[in-house]
């Protein structure tokens, strides 16, 4: 299979609010409600699509016939630590029926290319501990877990 990728459109908004529920498929932590893992993310789109936010962009893969495979968001910001410009991955989710074709692994090169030409020096990403299966793609692609976020219900 060779994916399309493409900017996404306003027209694609429902197919990628859609998958948005991706984000959360895998054992979340049971303090943690799994819409909270993309409602963020759901808003930053509709915002990008809506044209009201130009500090991000999506990219989606589909197959020939038009098909929605999976999707990047991703904002432009400054480095955490350094201050460069850099890129953040919001979101990255597949489709059930693409997952395990390569299409987050070339999802990620695209948007890396995407950032790139936008300026931006790195790419960070937020994942969670228990998410082995997009931990091992991002070692996979090069990237180092850096920093670990503790947290703790407040009963």
């Amino acid at each position: 299979m060779n994916p399309i990728f493409r900017t996404a459109t306003a027209a694609d908004k429902a197919a990628l609010m859609d998958l948005m529920p991706r984000l959360a498929d895998f054992d979340v932590p049971a303090h943690r409600n799994p819409k909270d893992l993309w409602r963020g993310d759901a808003d930053m789109l509709a915002a990008h699509l809506a044209g009201t936010r130009d500090d991000c962009f999506c990219r989606l893969a589909t197959d020939s016939n038009g098909q929605l495979l999976g999707f990047i968001l991703v904002s432009l910001c400054e480095e955490l630590l350094s201050h460069e410009p850099s890129a953040h991955v919001e979101a990255l989710a597949v489709t059930r029926d693409a997952q395990g074709r390569g299409i987050g692994r070339q999802l990620l090169e695209d948007a890396e290319r995407c950032a790139q030409e936008r300026g931006a020096l790195s790419m960070s990403l937020h994942v969670f501990g228990n998410n082995t299966r997009a931990r091992g793609l991002y070692a996979r692609q090069g990237y180092d877990e850096e920093l670990i976020r503790c947290s703790k219900p407040l009963e």
